[in-house]
């Protein structure tokens, strides 16, 4: 009765852990269908609104289950040069993982790009959600990425605390 009770543990414990793992990286994970003008847009210096940029070979993924689950990669023939006079750049970018069947987007890779300046970031759009920027990153090649990361403001807020005075109020219920 041991062995049985054992065994039956395990099986209960390693189906759990199965059912987990395919949670967090397939199941709330849905192909974005892109529109064809809006789906990579970056802050103008001149008007300080997010404005659409030029872009090919489109593909996103977002999830309902967290507002910091959007990742995208495109292609562009804008260059650095042409991007930092014209776009916001983000100093405090950092890619964040991506599942691993999304194969376009590979965190490490554009961070360790980001460092080197091989790849600049720029504001996408800044509270796409309350304390959500949305950051585009360019390499020099032409390839780009996108994804949704906290910014200060939702930092201070989303651990409970009053939103900064420089901070946009909080909507309802945060």
């Amino acid at each position: 009765m041991g062995k049985f009770l054992a065994v039956l543990l395990f099986l209960c414990a390693a189906g759990g852990g199965a059912f987990m793992y395919y949670q967090q990286v397939y199941a709330y994970y849905e192909e974005v269908e892109p529109d064809g003008e809006t789906d990579v847009v970056m802050t103008s210096m001149i008007t300080d609104a997010p404005e659409p940029v030029l872009y090919d070979d489109f593909r996103a993924i977002d999830a309902t289950s967290s507002p910091i689950r959007y990742r995208a990669c495109f292609t562009t023939s804008m260059s650095h040069a042409m991007l930092t006079e014209t776009y916001l750049l983000d100093e405090d970018a950092v890619p964040l993982t991506a599942p691993g069947w999304f194969d376009c987007f590979d965190a490490r890779e554009i961070g360790e790009a980001i460092e080197a300046g091989r790849a600049l970031a720029f504001l996408g759009t800044e509270n796409i959600e309350y304390g959500i920027d949305r950051v585009v990153a360019i390499h020099e090649d032409g390839r780009g990425w996108v994804w949704d990361q906290i910014n200060p403001c939702g930092e201070v807020v989303f651990d409970g605390n009053a939103a900064p005075e420089d901070c946009p109020e909080p909507p309802e219920g945060y």
